[in-house]
């Protein structure tokens, strides 16, 4: 075979890589030009996936709360002249699309999700992109080790409990004769007012309220695995819903 013979043969070969060379290069403008898939919000919603413990660089024991972390997509970006306000929607939590109702996944599909995300939540911002709407939220943005988290949740339902356990009452005496031991005595007053006094500590019902505790400090944030450490506890029981925000003291 000559030379010419060679280069004939040679030429269809090159001229496919050169094509597929430049379709790559043209997606890659195109998703450049697209901008980036995912979004920097100051919040979030995880899974508390349980607590344990790790040992720093010095050696010094630290207790951590492990933070799932679970997708959140844009659903709907709300405007100051359309809905008085700015904010995006955002949606967590995926189910089977023959579990979700007829409103939400009509809402999903305006938004062109094919995720059935089913829980719902807004994060007000001074100014918001109508092109952000589908993408995800973007934790590696503003939620890196040693920064400061605040975390919210639904606390541990403990039932109906006395006042020992729900107020911390010390009780009366333990000795054998007393029948005081861990009521919460008497809780009015004579005749006047008559009546018992609004917001009196009493037996009732403990646990299963909102609360959030401040200022904790990120431990360790793995994406490629889907968790953060957290050091310290955060309240709800396992396997429930927490919102992970930036800290508003630090």
């Amino acid at each position: 075979m000559t030379d010419n013979e060679k280069t004939e043969a040679t030429t269809p070969e090159v001229e496919a890589t050169t094509e597929v060379t430049a379709s790559a290069e043209q997606s890659k403008e195109e998703k450049k030009a697209k901008g980036p898939s995912k979004v920097s919000l100051k919040e979030f919603y995880g899974l508390k996936a349980g607590m344990t413990r790790i040992f720093d660089s010095e050696g010094r024991h630290v207790p951590v709360t492990v933070v799932k972390l679970i997708p959140n997509y844009i659903t709907q970006v709300k405007t100051a002249d359309k809905d008085g306000y700015a904010a995006y929607q955002v949606g967590y939590y995926e189910k089977r699309a023959k579990l979700l109702n007829k409103p939400t996944a009509g809402h999903l599909k305006k938004a062109g999700l094919k995720e059935n995300v089913t829980r719902f939540y807004e994060v007000q911002a001074d100014e918001v992109d109508a092109s952000n709407i589908g993408k995800q939220v973007d934790v590696l943005e503003n939620f890196t080790k040693d920064t400061y988290v605040d975390v919210t949740s639904i606390s541990k339902g403990k039932g109906f409990q006395g006042v020992i356990k729900r107020h911390g009452f010390r009780g009366g005496p333990a000795s054998h004769g007393s029948h005081f031991h861990r009521h919460g005595g008497s809780i009015g007053n004579r005749a006047t007012p008559g009546r018992v006094f609004k917001l009196k500590k009493m037996p009732g019902h403990m646990g299963q309220k909102k609360r959030t505790i401040q200022n904790l400090r990120v431990i360790e944030v793995n994406q490629d695995q889907g968790y953060m450490l957290v050091k310290g506890s955060i309240p709800g029981h396992k396997n429930s819903f927490v919102k992970v925000q930036t800290s508003v003291k630090k």
